[in-house]
């Protein structure tokens, strides 16, 4: 499928997505939201990739929401499953990314606020540079947060600095970003999307039902008390066997002492 508003990429295993509008610092046009959602479902569909990395062109990652009225409009006319929607564009965006089983990596390039901060939040793990600026935004917009930064960054970063990036909205560099946990890695900034590359074919070289089965059982968890967390554990260890092709094979390289060639079956 081609798309308008971003490139799509493949590096073997990897998939590469790039924001396409750096005029805009990569704000989300409808047009841009439209295909952002439409290329996670095509990787997630596709067993032949096996993580993401995302990113942007020029020198933003996402500017989060366009308000600059360049950014087009979803038709007047909605149906009623639309008009039932309790998630607007910036829910179903999180939604999109997080709801991937495969491992997603944000390769944050530059600029990433609003909405934009809430991307890069959404994804598994974030690749930044010391310049890689971050900002909640909501508030100078006379919003609470949106796009899941309330689920999001609480999580990641902790409650009081969360609170902290949100009322006072003041920059968050890469430096401080990598200390208190938002960022995973920090590197040059040259190397960023390099980087994060690296780090999805590491991802990419391990079993994949026994990956994306993990990541989801890990999300679950995030939810429940141990006693739950520990059946849903359980569960997963089920459905991780059924790949019964990729357990012989781990088994097969551990004995002769290689790397295992996992397909996922």
């Amino acid at each position: 499928m081609e798309y308008e508003n971003l490139i799509f990429e493949r590096r073997g295993p990897v998939a590469l997505v790039t924001l396409n509008r750096p005029e805009f610092l990569n704000a989300m046009s409808y047009g841009l939201q439209e295909d952002l959602r439409a290329v996670c479902a095509e990787i997630e569909a596709d067993d032949s990739l096996r993580a993401m990395v995302l990113t942007g062109s020029g020198r933003g990652f996402c500017a989060g929401a366009d308000l600059s009225g360049q950014g087009g409009a979803p038709p007047h006319d909605k149906t009623q499953g639309e008009n039932l929607d309790q998630y607007g564009w910036v829910g179903k965006q999180a939604l999109a990314i997080f709801r991937m089983t495969k491992p997603t990596i944000a390769a944050v390039n530059g600029v990433s606020v609003g909405a934009g901060f809430s991307l890069a939040l959404a994804c598994d793990v974030r690749v930044g540079h010391p310049q890689t600026r971050f900002k909640v935004m909501f508030a100078e917009r006379a919003l609470s947060p949106d796009s899941g930064t309330s689920w999001f960054l609480p999580r990641i970063a902790g409650y009081s600095r969360a609170m902290d990036l949100f009322t006072t909205n003041r920059d968050l560099f890469g430096d401080e970003a990598y200390r208190i946990g938002v960022l995973d890695r920090l590197v040059p900034q040259e190397q960023v999307v390099d980087t994060a590359v690296e780090v999805a074919m590491q991802m990419s070289a391990l079993p994949p039902l026994a990956v994306r089965n993990g990541k989801r059982v890990i999300q679950w968890n995030l939810a429940q008390d141990l006693e739950a967390a520990l059946r849903t554990e359980s569960h997963g260890l089920a459905l991780s066997r059924r790949a019964v092709n990729d357990h012989a094979e781990q088994r097969a390289a551990w004995i002769e002492q290689r790397k295992g060639n996992f397909t996922g079956t």
